[in-house]
């Protein structure tokens, strides 16, 4: 699941010329309020061999796109900006931290952790490519060595960036064959519709749908539409257990944490429930985020708290090659941003749901379908380029910051391949991602990788007990599998 921002649809295009304009996205997400990135970080079996490291990037990584080897400059006269193209020195890019040796995982752990939290916070030098490479070579409980890519959001989404990271990478068992992913869609009908009914009664049926859809759908569309307005300009969420409510949290220290489910298990409760993936994962980190607010403060189980859920705005059913993202302009598939926020409330924990965990996923496909079918997405893209229109940029990345800054947390969620991958031979045994610096106290990303999903939470250092959100994160997806399959 990539992310529908209840702060619009987020397109853009990649013209293939000198220069460049950046896209109002691209703006928004690197202005004086909001200084997005993505990290994506790479676990491997064996300890890191990083001799190569300057000729993967060369030869590989910065001939993806233009915009890893181009500045983001002001425009003449202050119309906007574009990306200059920039001589690149990858030795500038690539950071190797160095630890005392013969230390155990575990204090490893501690010091990956810091490091990350640290590049988190530290922002991308505006006078070079917004991207940095940070070869992590101890080993952590998780893997032999790590390889961190920090991406600036306003290079592209993270469909656009998971597809270069892709595109560096090889499959392990077969290097000429493509990766294959799976399919997170609703699973078929367990009886087919009757096709033999008279066609004129169909049609009449038929037309009769269409009507009864367009009616609630434009209802709703004006309703998501007003919320959206109210959300991002002046109704915040309550602090909670998952929300200071500081300004400037984006700035504070982060801790960055995991926890993996199997994807077979994941398949399983969605072929029981008829749901998508989709509904499913985000079920079970929502009742996890409530059972966690529960067990922190009684009172405040039910207060109000909003997630953002990111979803992609693109006709696609998967990754593309990446030359045609950013070369083919008619393409359905292209790179750049194109997303939206979907605000979704947190359906609320009553002491049923424990025994009842399933009509806790019900509610979430609800509202996130009806979501999802409105076109309020479209309204507020229409509704932030006004802004952008009239009172510039910096104006719409703060109802943008607004946005982000009055929910509770964010949830996005990215599809893997099935199979092993390789680096330059070094076979990877992991991979997640975390979006860093937005004014949230938490984050949610979820990624599959071969048949596991791995959860990574990002929170507020001093606010979130991480071994606590676990707990309840896992306790959520066990009462889930039990009623779903095991008690069924």
């Amino acid at each position: 699941m990539e992310l529908k921002v209840n702060v619009g649809s987020y397109g853009e295009n990649v013209e293939m010329m000198s220069p460049e304009p950046v896209s109002p996205t691209g703006q928004y997400f690197n202005s004086s309020v909001l200084s997005v990135s993505v990290i994506s970080i790479l676990e491997f079996d064996n300890p890191i061999d990083d001799s190569a490291s300057l000729e993967l990037v060369n030869n590989v990584f910065l001939p993806i796109n233009p915009r890893f080897s181009s500045i983001m400059v002001e425009d003449g006269g202050g119309g906007g900006k574009h990306w200059k193209r920039v001589e690149v020195k990858g030795e500038d890019h690539i950071k190797v931290p160095r630890f005392p040796d013969g230390l155990s995982p575990e204090s490893y752990d501690h010091h990956f952790n810091d490091y990350l939290s640290k590049i988190a916070t530290d922002p991308l030098p505006q006078t070079r490519p917004l991207w940095e490479i940070h070869i992590f070579k101890y080993p952590t409980s998780n893997a032999s060595g790590s390889l961190v890519f920090k991406l600036h959001h306003a290079l592209g989404d993270g469909f656009s960036l998971m597809g270069a990271l892709l595109s560096c990478l090889q499959r392990a068992d077969n290097p000429s064959l493509p990766l294959t992913f799976p399919n997170f869609q609703r699973s078929a009908p367990s009886k087919q519709q009757d096709n033999n009914n008279d066609n004129n009664n169909n049609n009449n049926h038929h037309h009769k749908e269409i009507i009864m859809r367009l009616i609630p759908q434009a209802f709703n569309t004006i309703l998501d539409f007003c919320w959206s307005i109210f959300k991002s300009s002046f109704l915040e969420d309550n602090p909670t257990p998952i929300r200071s409510g500081k300004q400037g949290v984006e700035f504070q220290p982060i801790n960055i944490m995991t926890m993996s489910f199997s994807l077979e298990q994941i398949k399983n409760i969605k072929t029981s429930l008829q749901v998508t993936i989709n509904d499913v994962i985000t079920a079970i980190i929502f009742l996890g985020t409530r059972l966690y607010m529960e067990e922190t403060c009684e009172e405040a189980k039910n207060a109000r708290s909003t997630a953002l859920v990111l979803l992609n705005t693109r006709s696609i059913g998967g990754y593309k090659s990446v030359n045609e993202m950013v070369q083919n302009q008619e393409a359905q598939v292209q790179w750049g941003n194109q997303f939206g926020f979907l605000h979704v409330p947190l359906p609320s924990l009553h002491p049923c749901d424990s025994l009842n965990p399933l009509k806790f996923v019900q509610q979430t496909k609800n509202v996130i379908k009806r979501k999802r079918n409105s076109s309020a997405v479209y309204l507020t893209g229409m509704l932030l380029e006004s802004v952008r229109k009239y009172r510039g940029p910096e104006a719409t990345a703060e109802y943008i910051h607004n946005t982000l800054k009055n929910s509770s947390m964010t949830v996005s969620n990215m599809i893997g391949p099935l199979e092993k991958m390789t680096l330059t031979n070094q076979p990877i045994k992991g991979l997640y991602f975390m979006v860093v610096n937005i004014p949230q106290s938490l984050t949610v990303t979820i990624m599959s990788y071969m048949d596991q999903l791995r959860v990574a939470v990002g929170t507020e250092k001093g606010l979130i007990d991480q071994a606590k959100f676990r707990k309840c994160t896992e306790k959520a997806f066990t009462i889930m599998y039990n009623a779903a399959v095991v008690d069924k």
